[in-house]
């Protein structure tokens, strides 16, 4: 897997992936775009949501929606890694099992979705969630 990053003035830099799609990040606290952190923590989610409905798909669980809200705590010290990270799920579906919920979150974190297992290696990651019919 390859990638570039291009500087296209200020603090805005375009990203280019192998598969040629790009993403624009704005080191100045997301002023015009998404900064870097901010995307490492929406790539977080979009891999553990990846795996989630994956699994509770897998559990023929009648999922409708997923959502995962995401927050993330800084060291004050430079540079400000992240210290801790939460992510709540929001599981939407109808007569969606806790116990297959619970399950897949865990699955995701502890197995499957490789950001988590990057930066679980020095940010403390917790999960909870919510189911909610409809």
């Amino acid at each position: 897997m390859k990638a570039s990053v291009k500087w296209m003035g200020e603090e805005l830099f375009m990203g280019t992936s192998q598969s040629g799609h790009t993403i624009i990040l704005d080191a100045n606290a997301g002023a015009s775009a998404p900064s870097p952190l901010e995307n490492v923590l929406i790539s977080l989610g979009a891999c553990s949501s990846v795996d989630v409905v994956s699994i509770l798909d897998k559990s023929r669980q009648n999922v409708s929606g997923c959502k995962v809200d995401i927050e993330a705590k800084r060291v004050d010290s430079v540079p400000k890694l992240f210290s801790a990270i939460h992510l709540h799920f929001v599981i939407t579906g109808q007569e969606v099992s806790a116990k297959h919920v619970e399950r897949a979150v865990k699955l995701s974190a502890d197995k499957y979705c490789s950001v988590a297992l990057m930066l679980n290696k020095t940010v403390q990651i917790s999960h909870d969630y919510e189911i909610v019919e409809d």
